[in-house]
């Protein structure tokens, strides 16, 4: 698939700035893969679209402040972005500007000092914290949250770059489909044991578009992923059942495909998952997820799943009816 074909005009005005309030307010497309039918809800309503018996999987890892600005050695601004923790306490990190930054020299910001350690190529540097005391203390106080570039708006509360569900700390980007439940909303799904969590810590692709003129031709970075045993039991015993396991955004996607799709994997790894049109789905029987950027691998994801003619009409329809893009944008349902 040539990654042109990604490519759609979006009205900048249809980039959502802030988060619907309250959660499940945000607009949901249903589009009903058997029948072609769309329709137009709220959030609040996807439990009319769903079947009784569906199981909802939803990835519970939680967004950290890894965004640090800060000043380095000499007096320049710098800007580093953690993207993933590395054995001896090292991070990963995307670094800003990377043309300056120097193995040796250390960033600085409150009572955080990031000591750089080695340059990776495409911004990608290795940086070594220096804190006193907590590392989770310092990143708190020095840390903002990673916010993508194309909203300008300040957060005002950052917990609504956080899902209620989560529980696991180590992305550095939120799992935004999930971003529209509510708490009571959440609360009674649990209580109704429709839901299972799996856990994949948000990484670097989420913020490096599709450069090669053929998609399947992008590398697309491994990230960790988990499944509790007990969650993994509950969506093995619903596939077995025949009942519709929807997941809840396209990196509950990548898990499902990797633990219990064509290959069935470990309940704990990286994966490397690839999801392109083509792409046989074995576990995954609908998909919540938001409108994703042009030239995105996650778009193609949603292509492979709803066809690629029929995501390009689903996103003329979306712009034309003014649904919100992105991040804190609105929902689609596809079944």
């Amino acid at each position: 698939m040539r990654t042109s074909e990604l490519d759609y005009e979006l009205p900048p005005e249809l980039i959502a700035q802030t988060a619907a309030e309250p959660r499940e307010s945000a607009r949901l497309l249903v589009y009903d893969r058997a029948s072609g039918a769309v329709r137009h809800r709220t959030f609040g309503e996807l439990a009319e679209e769903l079947r009784d018996d569906d199981l909802l999987v939803v990835n519970d890892t939680r967004v950290l402040p890894v965004r640090v600005r800060g000043r380095r050695s000499t007096g320049g601004r710098a800007e580093l972005l953690l993207l993933e923790p590395l054995p001896g306490g090292r991070w990963t990190a995307l670094g800003r500007p990377y043309r300056k930054l120097r193995e040796g020299e250390v960033v600085e910001a409150g009572g955080l000092r990031l000591h750089i350690r080695e340059r990776l190529g495409e911004g990608e540097v290795v940086v070594e914290p220096e804190h006193a005391g907590s590392f989770q203390a310092a990143l708190d106080e020095a840390g903002e949250m990673p916010l993508p570039p194309y909203i300008t708006t300040p957060l005002a509360d950052p917990q609504r770059y956080q899902t209620v569900y989560a529980a696991h700390p180590g992305s550095a980007a939120a799992p935004t489909a999930g971003l529209h439940f509510g708490p009571a909303m959440w609360e009674r799904l649990e209580a109704e044991g429709r839901v299972a969590r799996v856990t994949l810590g948000v990484g670097l692709d989420t913020f490096r578009p599709v450069a090669s003129e053929e998609l399947e031709r992008h590398h697309i970075h491994s990230e960790p992923y988990a499944v509790a045993e007990p969650d993994a039991e509950g969506i093995a015993a619903a596939l077995r059942d025949g009942r519709r396991v929807v997941a809840v955004g396209t990196t509950s996607v990548r898990v499902l495909e990797t633990v219990f799709g064509e290959r069935p994997g470990r309940l704990e790894g990286r994966t490397e998952l690839f999801i392109t049109p083509g792409f046989q789905f074995r576990a995954t029987g609908a998909l919540i997820t938001n409108f994703h950027l042009p030239r995105s691998s996650l778009l193609g994801l949603v292509m492979a799943f709803a066809g690629v003619e029929q995501t390009r009409e689903l996103y003329r329809t979306a712009i034309q009816q003014r649904y919100r893009f992105y991040s804190l944008g609105d929902a689609s349902l596809l079944l």
